[in-house]
């Protein structure tokens, strides 16, 4: 990192700021082009976890190239300036690096699709019927690397 003046080290901030986050972008290499899309994820401290439709540009990618790299972001508040160049941006953001993986099993993704919903707010227990684990991919994604970043703390 660049600027280690705002290099997040603690990792239960870091923590903290995956648990905060709503939504999680995750990048992947089609190819030779990027591709990036936001998702609703579940963190349980050491995976992302998000659900999917089971074909689709994004499960083709992952099905080919397991190697991603996520990020969230939080504390969004645009900061004015007197002049167009002192504008900036206050924000909390970890990105991180890993592997991901389809979960097959019903258990495991019932375990998975709980973590979500929990990350979201839910309370109380989740039933998921045996035709819905069936019609829904579910993704790990175990992390290897993480980092954190934070301005106008």
């Amino acid at each position: 990192m660049r600027r280690r003046d705002k290099e997040i080290t603690d990792r239960n901030v870091i923590d903290a700021i995956l648990r905060e986050a709503q939504v999680c972008r995750i990048a992947l290499c089609d190819g030779d082009a990027p591709y990036v899309v936001p998702v609703n994820f579940g963190y349980d401290g050491s995976a992302i976890f998000f659900h999917s439709a089971p074909e689709g540009r994004k499960m083709g990618i992952i099905a080919r190239n397991d190697r991603v790299c996520f990020e969230v972001d939080t504390g969004h508040e645009l900061v004015r300036g007197a002049a167009p160049c002192s504008w900036g941006m206050k924000y909390r953001s970890v990105i991180g690096i890993g592997r991901a993986r389809l979960l097959t099993g019903p258990g495991e993704k019932r375990e998975a699709l709980d973590c979500i919903m929990r990350h979201h707010g839910a309370a109380g227990e989740f039933r998921f019927e045996p035709a819905q684990l069936d019609a829904v991919a579910v993704v790990r994604i175990d992390i290897e690397e993480l980092s954190g970043k934070q301005a106008g703390q």
